[in-house]
């Protein structure tokens, strides 16, 4: 009776969590990542979007917020002019689930910070969930010339701008630094870049 009972409360839990959409945890959120909008506006915002109408309200900031896209498992929300924050919900095991969450800095080149939470919104570490891409993976092979010594030494930073997918349980990742060069130099670096991104698929568990 004692293992029925224990097994009925897991299978409610489990199936509380599957059924809870995007908004419900949009809403739920901390506040220190929405820190311009308040928890009464993020349901306001989920009104006005599934109302078809402009999902877009004035925040703490002087600025707007605007929420652009809006399913069941994902979430794309303007927060401000120069930050984007999207949502995924994705699967574990045992119908649980896991939020991946990317927010990105435009200044003016796309930076992007990916961090992980559980379904009541504690953090969870990276680590075997994610693996950052590293500086290297983005350029063809390890050249010696000239040119390409002149052109990489121009980059002394690292940004990569992370997006999720509203339609796939995928991680892209894309090169940003090269866009704080002048045109001509872009043009150099972009010679010895790989043209794809880096896209993780989240398989077992984690992005891979």
């Amino acid at each position: 009776m004692k293992r029925f009972v224990v097994g009925l409360l897991l299978f409610c839990l489990a199936t509380c969590i599957k059924a809870q959409k995007m908004g419900e945890f949009f809403v739920g959120m901390p506040d220190d990542p929405v820190m311009q909008l308040e928890e009464a506006w993020r349901k306001d915002l989920i009104d006005l979007y599934k109302s078809g109408k402009p999902a877009t309200l004035e925040n703490t900031m002087q600025g707007k917020s605007t929420l652009s896209k809006l399913t069941e498992d994902y979430m794309l929300l303007q927060s401000t002019e120069y930050n984007t924050i999207e949502l995924k919900l994705l699967p574990l095991v045992n119908n649980t689930y896991i939020i991946c969450m990317v927010e990105t800095a435009y200044a003016p080149v796309a930076d992007s910070r990916v961090t992980f939470y559980t379904t009541e919104w504690q953090r969870v570490s990276a680590d075997g969930l994610f693996t950052p891409v590293a500086e290297e993976w983005f350029w063809n092979e390890n050249h010696t010339s000239l040119e390409f010594l002149d052109a990489k030494s121009r980059l002394d930073m690292y940004l990569v701008k992370y997006s999720l997918s509203a339609e796939k349980m995928v991680l892209i990742a894309e090169y940003t630094t090269p866009q704080y060069l002048d045109e001509e130099y872009q043009k150099k670096v972009k010679a010895f870049l790989k043209t794809e991104p880096r896209v993780y698929e989240w398989k077992s568990g984690r992005f891979e």
